[in-house]
């Protein structure tokens, strides 16, 4: 290979990597190409889900007024009327990101307009370049971030705070933010508990920690499920997906199904429906 020829096979790769450091910039996403979408930043972009893996909002057992207090927060918010940001915190497994996505199904078959934007809490950092592509969409945006909670050492919850409640632009008129997390002040207890200890002012760091919670218009909490609520989710899934199964065998495979796995909730009745329709060769598609 000639000397010329290395030469532009050099300068090809410095090409190459300047562009990767500094990318192109993006089209202008298509945000009536969907109904959901998930925020990948790096370059920045919008991707379009093409089926959202969620459940109708009927099925959702025990959390009555949580649904309805967040359908109709999100019913004002697609007419175009003020709307709060939500926390929903609480006991695992017990419908809290099942309950966004199906109020999202529910209400965007009324109102298109309607979507939903996934980001991931790793992401939190860039949530100011995601909401510079919605703000004066015609569109409205539920932005979602599911489990969502912060270590001591992570400072991304900033980020999160001025887009909330602060900073100049704050959050865009068409925008809303539904988070989900185990807890409810997104901070681990024995993390608060050792600010309170070890701080030069506790009170101001603690403040500072827990602030982040305040920020959010709606608190709905959700709790551990007793077994009447647990076999009526069961018997919901299966009348909706027409799997047949009576009253007496369906109570003792799921009270042994929980108590091999040592917890009752929405998800562990879930997963007992899909053994249960696995073995009776029923489809959930």
């Amino acid at each position: 290979m000639s000397a010329e020829d290395l030469d532009s096979a050099a300068l090809t790769r410095i090409a190459d990597a300047l562009e990767r450091m500094n990318p192109p910039p993006q089209s202008p996403p298509d945000l009536a190409a969907s109904g959901a979408f998930v925020w990948h930043p790096d370059p920045d972009r919008l991707v379009p889900v093409a089926k959202v893996n969620r459940v109708d909002v009927g099925l959702l057992v025990g959390v009555d007024r949580a649904r309805d207090t967040l359908i109709a927060n999100t019913a004002q918010f697609a007419r175009g009327l003020p709307a709060n940001n939500a926390l929903l915190w609480g006991a695992r497994g017990m419908g809290k990101s099942s309950l966004v996505k199906a109020i999202h199904g529910a209400l965007s078959a009324k109102h298109e307009h309607l979507k939903i934007v996934e980001i991931q809490r790793e992401d939190l950092a860039t949530i100011g370049r995601c909401l510079a592509l919605l703000r004066g969409a015609p569109q409205r945006f539920i932005l979602f971030c599911d489990d969502l909670s912060f270590s001591h050492d992570d400072a991304q919850y900033k980020s999160l705070k001025a887009v909330l409640d602060g900073g100049i632009e704050g959050r865009p008129d068409n925008v809303v933010l539904y988070a989900t997390s185990n807890r409810r002040h997104l901070m681990p207890r024995d993390m608060i508990e050792n600010e309170r200890s070890s701080a030069i002012n506790p009170a101001e760091t603690v403040e500072e920690k827990v602030s982040l919670s305040d920020r959010f218009g709606l608190w709905l909490g959700f709790h551990p499920c007793d077994q009447d609520q647990y076999l009526a989710m069961i018997r919901g899934y299966c009348d909706a997906y027409g799997v047949e199964i009576d009253d007496n065998t369906l109570r003792a495979e799921a009270i042994e199904w929980q108590a091999t796995r040592g917890s009752r909730s929405g998800r562990v009745a879930w997963q007992y429906f899909t053994d249960l329709a696995g073995r009776r060769g029923a489809s959930l598609s």
